[in-house]
């Protein structure tokens, strides 16, 4: 494998936008064998179903980058953080299932943009809450933490594979809530 670097990059806009809208749960192994084009899946041959969920503003996906000199090794520690709002039992339930599993998760971002974390590892719950808040601008709702130990970072997949994949079913934790 060559280690040089074969290209710069220019100073973009600045029309950034931060943060991730969706994250989409899936069973590990569950897409098969991938096809990539310029590092991106572009096709894969499973048939995963995957569980959308809906976040905005206060989600993220961090990859950290650890390379040691000394022993020679590489790897992408990849944190996804979600905040879920409203406390319901359902999405309880989900959680611990989540917990106790190893998923791969694919996350959308404003751009667009679709990366999959914990592609051959999974991703591990390594933290979160549930709680009501103390105040009426407080959280209440679900935190969660989720980490994956992988030899490449979060791979960009094209989106149509994740969107168009069979969606399983979706909570509407505030579908029977009268205010």
């Amino acid at each position: 494998m060559a280690c040089n670097v074969t290209s710069g990059r220019v100073l973009p806009c600045k029309a950034g936008y931060g943060g991730i809208k969706a994250a989409y749960f899936f069973d590990l192994d569950a897409l098969g064998a991938l096809t990539y084009t310029d590092g991106v899946i572009t096709a894969i041959a499973g048939t995963p179903t995957v569980y959308e969920y809906d976040v905005k503003n206060t989600s993220s996906l961090e990859t950290a980058i650890n390379s040691s000199r000394e022993t020679g090794t590489t790897f992408y520690e990849q944190t996804l953080s979600l905040t879920l709002t409203y406390l319901d039992a359902p999405t309880q339930e989900q959680i611990k299932l989540i917990a106790w599993g190893r998923p791969s998760v694919a996350v959308e971002d404003y751009y667009g943009n679709m990366f999959i974390a914990g592609l051959e590892n999974g991703m591990e719950m390594t933290g979160g809450t549930i709680g009501t808040g103390t105040q009426p601008g407080d959280l209440s709702g679900f935190t969660m933490t989720l980490v994956g130990q992988e030899v490449d970072p979060a791979t960009f997949i094209t989106p149509a594979l994740i969107t168009g994949a069979t969606q399983g079913t979706k909570i509407d934790p505030t579908a029977t809530v009268t205010p």
